[in-house]
């Protein structure tokens, strides 16, 4: 028998979309979350083992640690984000257990393992990006010198063993959604613009675009994209079906999930015949063909990365899209009836409060049925995190506001912080406030029923942007009204 495992997405912040689940970990303006499927894998090869997803379950620190005490070997995927609370969990875990085996896995272990290890001392090793059979190997008894692509401490010395080789063989891995079944609470799951419940999980890995912001690509699940055959994907899908009756759509949560056409129409071929209702991500570039096969085969929404409005910006982040080709894409979707989640960040190099206004204009031209309004943060491990450094525009590296929610911590020439925070919210306004998207959201509500989730996730996002205004306001008095001096002579 492996050592008794407990993989962990931790409790954090309230309500917090940790480093398992999301690529953008933070507090959401409206409570919601995605599922920490890096942890499934590694969860569905180990016997006895058992996946323990917090935020959504509401399992709280205390709780945790009282879990802990049954298991020998805890695996958690931190955050940048999460990071300070993260260790001290750890190190409350071991003091309530001092027998228990920990690893960190997760991007601030893969950017930064000599840091993670000096300043968590309870760690017995960490892994650098993907780390699904590195756990395994060491549940299985396998001694740290002979387990690829981790980190550890011996003797006092930091050890880096060779990196592994990323996992090609995805048909071999086992199915996410049976972990969910096992462990999990779909119910649990709430994304404002899926259906719910809805269940995600990964066709592919990997993303080849070379966006500078994006974190998984560059510390995680890399560049090579790597796919799971169409059979074992439909397979797992009509498995899933099966056996969640109550779900109401699927989620392919990969990086780019259709980035490759040949093969997306012949896995929508054989999704077609389950009769199931799913969503993806995509970028732009996707032709009307392809849009078209997806739409036949059952697909019913699709998150777009249109990121800003400004042909500067898109060239800075080498995002591999124009503003003209977005147009194109938005208008095949729209004639197609493929609903569309649109999601734009401020403040990324070369922002301006022109590029700003841009971005706001563009997006209403779009008018996609919702939106997302994200703050740019230069993660470690990216080239938005370089290109910052370098230049020294990093003004606040917590990037959150004690909450877990989104704060500005770059600061360009000419954009202070404080006015970006404003216009994002201004960009909500703008955006939903018009007669036409409000109506759009109301009646989508009523036609779904989910009138009570409206009012819920209305007031939890009416309630946080009061706050962000509220402390915008008091930064620009400080700002006006700066202390007083003492004089030489006082």
């Amino acid at each position: 028998m492996p050592l008794k495992t407990l993989l962990l997405n931790p409790p954090s912040f309230e309500n917090f979309d940790g480093g398992a689940s999301s690529r953008w970990p933070a507090t959401r303006e409206i409570e919601s979350y995605w599922y920490p499927v890096w942890l499934a894998y590694p969860a569905g090869m180990l016997e006895g083992s058992r996946l323990l997803d917090a935020p959504p379950h509401h399992v709280s620190a205390a709780e945790t640690i009282k879990i802990c005490k049954d298991y020998e070997f805890l695996v958690l995927f931190t955050s940048t984000v999460g990071w300070e609370g993260d260790q001290r969990l750890a190190e409350a875990i071991k003091a309530a257990n001092p027998s228990i085996r920990i690893a960190f896995v997760g991007p601030p272990v893969t950017t930064s393992p000599d840091r993670a290890l000096n300043e968590c001392s309870v760690l017995d090793f960490i892994c650098r990006r993907e780390f699904d059979y590195s756990v395994v190997e060491f549940a299985q008894g396998k001694p740290l010198n002979e387990i690829l692509g981790i980190s550890y401490k011996q003797s006092g010395k930091i050890v880096h063993n060779p990196d592994r080789p990323q996992v090609e063989d995805l048909d071999a891995m086992p199915w996410a959604t049976k972990i969910y079944k096992r462990d999990m609470d779909v119910t649990r799951y709430n994304v404002p613009f899926l259906l719910h419940p809805y269940i995600a999980l990964y066709s592919t890995r990997g993303c080849p675009a070379q966006c500078t912001f994006c974190l998984w690509p560059q510390t995680l699940s890399g560049h090579a994209w790597r796919k799971r055959s169409t059979d074992d994907v439909a397979a797992e899908l009509k498995w899933a079906k099966a056996n969640f009756p109550e779900v109401k759509e699927f989620f392919f949560d990969d990086d780019t999930f259709n980035i490759q056409k040949v093969r997306t129409i012949e896995l929508c071929e054989k999704l077609k015949p389950l009769g199931i209702t799913w969503s993806c991500t995509s970028r732009v570039t996707t032709d009307r063909d392809t849009l078209k096969a997806m739409k036949d085969a059952g697909c019913r929404l699709l998150i777009v990365g249109f990121e800003s409005g400004d042909p500067q910006i898109l060239k800075n982040i080498k995002k591999g899209a124009t503003v003209e080709r977005a147009r194109a894409f938005a208008k095949d979707c729209n004639d197609l009836g493929l609903v569309v989640h649109g999601d734009f960040i401020l403040g990324l190099p070369g922002e301006t409060k022109e590029s700003i206004r841009n971005t706001i204009n563009f997006a209403k031209t779009l008018d996609c049925e919702t939106i997302q309004v994200s703050i740019a943060h230069a993660y470690p491990g990216t080239e938005f995190y370089d290109y910052a450094k370098a230049n020294g525009f990093i003004t606040n590296e917590k990037m959150e506001d004690g909450g877990g929610h989104q704060m500005a911590h770059i600061e360009y020439p000419g954009l202070p912080t404080d006015y970006v925070m404003e216009m994002v919210h201004r960009f909500y306004d703008e955006y939903y406030f018009r007669p036409k998207a409000a109506f759009r959201v109301v009646w989508k509500a009523v036609v779904n029923r989910d009138v009570p989730r409206l009012y819920v996730e209305a007031k939890a996002f009416l309630k946080l942007r009061a706050e962000r205004n509220r402390a915008v306001k008091e930064k620009r008095g400080r700002q006006a009204d700066p202390p007083a001096t003492v004089g030489a002579g006082a």
